[in-house]
């Protein structure tokens, strides 16, 4: 109960700052209508009760069954073994994921099957290949220079309409299911092989494994040749608070179904690998399945919530301010609330936790909220600039994973490897439901193309992180070499203070 209350009180502190922006902007140059306002209202306390009980039970269960998972694969003497399992792992996963559901709906040209069955492929494959890794001991930045490489390449040839959703794919991937499952199963493939490496090596798997989809979407855009069309955002009828709590329980059959259906291979694959390698002590297997149901119970919450509540009230938003005199007011307002809206995402709680005590300290949770914060809140500010003046996102998009492949080479590889995760933790269900209604409903208002301009929303929130929390990297770094520099010219200074006192005596 203690943990509970202290995980509520994370979540208040997290959601209350979007929660005041919204309800000034909703009296000052964005007026909402009372019943839109009602949802926000419902969804704010339903997000928090949902975030609280998510990051709780994921703890409880996410983290020990992935660890166990990947401490099990790197046991296998057959190198094969672990790479088909995580192929299949990386396609279950990644089908229930809900986020990925989201963004297939709003991109009607592809059967929505298709395209997550496409993004599976890519993630499984990748998973794949981030295990590979870790067997051969390959540097990470070489990786992300020749998969980053094959992206461009082949975004040259794909419809330039698609590109934005190709990179957006990439983001929602790793939502909040895949997350802490990935990043734990990580955790425990690097542990047990005990070298110094083995705290960067920990990393790295989302970040992999956010590639793979942006790749599958793009080979589908060139062999597909969709159209290019959306689907907009419904927005209920609210006239009382009583509509305002029937829209929320029509949503929770809805949602609860969703996320059991996202939990379902979860919880298969956890009854099948405690048959089979039987790692687990009873009361282990209570606190898992404890954790379980708080991680399933906060997930239909907090899905609800967002898409119920806030995806109405971020549409609006965007869509009142770009129809106002105000209206270069969102570049400021898309900033802010992307400062605050990444602190809410469900992921990166257990991302900035995880991170923390896999480096010993060295990277504090502070650090990174403060560099995702700082991230997110400039890629929002750029994508309004680009809602409002319809430039394209390549630009934007092959100059900062330039730049942030450069820095890699300057910062310790742990630094990248938590920089490329975080980017994909950072594009989560509150990106897809608030962040990217917002570009839409101003994309509408101001006539724009939506799948140009307000889509790859997710791609810059995925990518900006990478330079920012690198370059926290390599500010730390930078201080240590010259701290170390410091000590070394102390150090030098003793015998010369010897000679003197000895002259002295």
């Amino acid at each position: 109960m203690e943990q509970l209350k202290e995980k509520f009180f994370e979540s208040v502190s997290s959601v209350i700052p979007i929660f005041a922006i919204v309800l000034v902007l909703s009296v000052t140059v964005s007026p909402l209508n009372s019943g839109v306002l009602v949802l926000f209202l419902f969804g704010t306390v339903l997000l928090i009760l949902g975030m609280a009980l998510f990051t709780l039970g994921s703890g409880m269960s996410m983290t020990p069954l992935g660890e166990g998972i990947g401490i099990e694969m790197s046991k296998a003497k057959k190198i094969w073994i672990p790479l088909v399992l995580c192929f299949i792992l990386g396609m279950l996963i990644t089908i229930s994921e809900p986020d990925l559901t989201v963004l297939a709906e709003q991109i009607p040209s592809i059967p929505n099957m298709t395209l997550i069955l496409s993004v599976a492929v890519g993630v499984g494959l990748f998973l794949m290949i981030a295990v590979l890794r870790l067997h051969l001991k390959i540097r990470l930045t070489h990786l992300f220079l020749v998969f980053y490489a094959a992206v461009f390449i082949l975004a040259a040839f794909a419809p330039s309409s698609f590109i934005p959703a190709a990179f957006d794919s990439g983001g929602v991937t790793t939502g909040p299911v895949t997350v802490p499952f990935i990043m734990a199963m990580g955790a425990g493939l690097a542990a047990i092989s005990g070298n110094k490496s083995s705290r960067s090596d920990s990393f790295g798997l989302v970040a992999l494994c956010s590639i793979g989809p942006i790749l599958s979407v793009l080979l589908l855009s060139i062999f597909y040749s969709p159209e290019a069309t959306t689907t907009p955002v419904e927005i209920a009828e609210i006239t009382t608070t009583q509509d305002a709590l029937m829209a929320f329980l029509e949503g929770f059959p809805h949602y609860a179904k969703e996320v059991l259906i996202a939990f379902s291979p979860i919880i298969g694959i956890f009854i099948l690998f405690q048959v089979i390698f039987k790692r687990f002590r009873k009361h282990q297997i209570i606190r898992i399945v404890i954790g379980m149901l708080y991680t399933y119970v906060g997930l239909v919450l907090f899905l609800t919530a967002a898409n119920i509540g806030f995806m109405p009230a971020g549409n609006l938003i965007g869509g009142i301010i770009a129809a106002s005199p105000y209206k270069y007011w969102l570049i400021p307002v898309g900033a802010l609330f992307g400062y605050f809206v990444v602190a809410a995402e469900p992921a990166v709680v257990v991302l900035k936790k995880q991170v923390e005590e896999i480096s010993n300290g060295a990277i504090s949770q502070n650090a990174i909220g403060l560099g995702l914060s700082i991230g997110v809140a400039l890629s929002v500010a750029v994508s309004m600039l680009r809602v409002l003046t319809g430039i394209p996102i390549q630009p934007f998009l092959y100059t900062g994973y330039a730049l942030s492949l450069l820095i890699s080479f300057f910062v310790p590889s742990l630094y990248t490897a938590v920089a490329f995760d975080s980017g994909g933790v950072a594009s989560g269900p509150m990106t897809s439901t608030f962040i990217l209604p917002f570009a839409v409903g101003a994309c509408n208002a101001l006539g724009g193309n939506v799948m140009t301009d307000a889509f790859g929303i997710v791609a810059m929130v995925a990518m900006t992180p990478l330079i920012t929390i690198q370059g926290i990297g390599l500010y730390s770094s930078l201080q240590q070499r010259r701290r170390r520099k410091q000590k070394a010219e102390a150090m030098s200074l003793v015998p010369d203070i010897m000679v003197y006192y000895e002259k002295v005596s």
